[in-house]
C-alpha cells in the first residue's frame, strides 16, 4: 500500500508539471507578452496633442507637470556633461554709426544634444554689445533651433527617434536608459519632442508620396500591423500599412528608388484609391480585390496577365499568375 501511495504521489507531481507547461504555451506567452509591453496610450495621446500645439505654435513643454499643467520653469543640465562653447558676435562695429562696441553683458542659451556615445550640452554664448558713440545696442541672433524654445538639439532628437520607431523603446525606457547616464528627462518631455517632430516632418513625407507618384510605374502593397483597441488596452486588432514603392533600377532609370507609407485603420479598398487619385501610371499590385478601386474607366487599366515564360531566356522576367499591372493609356 505504501508503494501504490508513492506511486500516486510521484504520478500527481508528473501530470501536475505537465498541465503547469500546457498552461504556460498556451496562456502564458499572451499575458507575459503584454505584461514586459506595458502598452500605455498616454505617450501616443501626448504625442499627437505635441503635434497639434507644433502647428498652433504653442510652445514646448520640458518637464513634468502635475495635474497635465504646463510649467515654465526648466531643471538645470547636469554639471557633468562636457560643455561645448560657442560665442556668436555681432561684430566689432555699431551697424548704426560705424562706433566701437563694448560688451555689456550676455545671453547663454544651453541646447542637449546627443553625439553616439555621450550627451554633450551646447551653449551659444550672445555677447549683448553697447556702441560707445551711440549708445545702440547690438547681439546677434540665435541659430536656426529644431524646436524654437526648446532644449534638445538636432543628434539627440535624431537618436531618441530611431530609439523609438527603429529599436521599438518605448520612451519610458528611453527616459530610464538616459537617468542612468545622469540626464533626467520626464517621458512626457520626450513625448512632447516627439510630437512637435513629427509634425515637423510631415513636408517631408508629403514629399517623397510625391516623388513616387511622379513616377511611370510603382509597386503597391499593404503589410498588416496591430492596433491597440483603446477602450481595452489588453486587446489588438489588425490595422494596415500600405506601401507604394518608386525603384526603376532594374532598367536603368535615373530616379533614386523611393518608398512611401500610408496607414489605415482598417483594410478597405477606398485607402489605396485615395493615396493613388489622379495617378495614371503603371501599378503592379497583387491579387487583393481592394487594390481594384485603382483600375477602370478614366484610371488606369488593370488586364490579368496569367502569362509563363521561359527561365532559360536571361532577357525575360518571370511574371506572377494573376498578378495586376495598370498600363499607361498612352503606352
Amino acid at each position: 500500500m505504501l508503494q501504490h501511495i508513492q506511486s500516486q504521489a510521484y504520478q500527481i507531481e508528473k501530470l501536475k508539471a505537465e498541465l503547469h507547461g500546457h498552461r504556460k504555451a498556451r496562456f502564458g506567452a499572451k499575458s507575459e507578452a503584454m505584461d514586459q509591453l506595458a502598452l500605455d496610450l498616454s505617450e501616443d495621446d501626448e504625442i499627437a496633442q505635441a503635434a497639434k500645439d507644433q502647428h498652433t505654435g504653442q510652445p514646448p513643454s520640458d518637464d513634468e507637470a502635475p495635474n497635465n499643467k504646463r510649467q515654465h520653469s526648466r531643471k538645470p543640465l547636469p554639471d557633468h556633461l562636457d560643455r561645448e562653447d560657442e560665442v556668436l558676435s555681432p561684430g566689432e562695429a555699431c551697424h548704426d554709426c560705424g562706433g566701437a562696441l563694448r560688451q555689456v553683458g550676455e545671453d547663454v542659451t544651453e541646447e542637449l544634444d546627443y553625439i553616439p556615445g555621450h550627451f554633450v550640452v551646447r551653449r551659444f554664448i550672445r555677447p549683448r554689445m553697447a556702441c560707445t558713440c551711440c549708445e545702440a545696442f547690438a547681439q546677434a541672433p540665435l541659430p536656426s533651433r529644431l524646436i524654437e524654445r526648446g532644449r534638445p538639439g538636432p543628434g539627440l532628437v535624431a537618436h531618441m527617434l530611431v530609439g523609438k520607431y527603429c529599436d521599438h523603446l518605448p520612451l519610458e525606457r528611453q527616459s530610464r536608459i538616459y537617468a542612468r547616464e545622469g540626464v533626467d528627462l520626464h517621458r512626457s518631455t520626450l513625448s512632447d519632442w516627439v510630437g512637435r517632430t513629427t509634425a515637423l516632418l510631415e513636408p517631408l513625407g508629403e514629399h517623397i508620396g510625391k516623388l513616387v507618384r511622379a513616377g511611370p510605374a510603382l509597386f503597391a502593397d499593404d503589410t498588416p500591423v496591430k492596433l491597440q483597441v483603446r477602450a481595452n488596452t489588453t486587446k489588438t486588432k489588425t490595422a494596415r500599412l500600405w506601401s507604394y514603392v518608386r525603384d526603376e533600377r532594374p532598367w536603368c532609370g535615373a530616379a533614386p528608388p523611393c518608398a512611401w507609407y500610408q496607414f489605415s485603420v482598417d483594410r478597405k479598398g477606398e485607402h489605396p484609391a485615395n493615396h493613388l487619385a489622379g495617378y495614371t501610371g503603371t501599378v503592379h499590385a497583387d491579387g487583393f480585390a481592394g487594390f481594384n478601386g485603382l483600375f477602370g474607366k478614366g484610371k488606369v487599366s488593370a488586364p490579368l496577365i496569367p502569362q509563363v515564360m521561359r527561365l532559360d531566356c536571361p532577357s525575360q522576367i518571370p511574371v506572377v499568375p494573376n498578378a495586376r499591372a495598370a498600363v499607361h493609356p498612352a503606352g
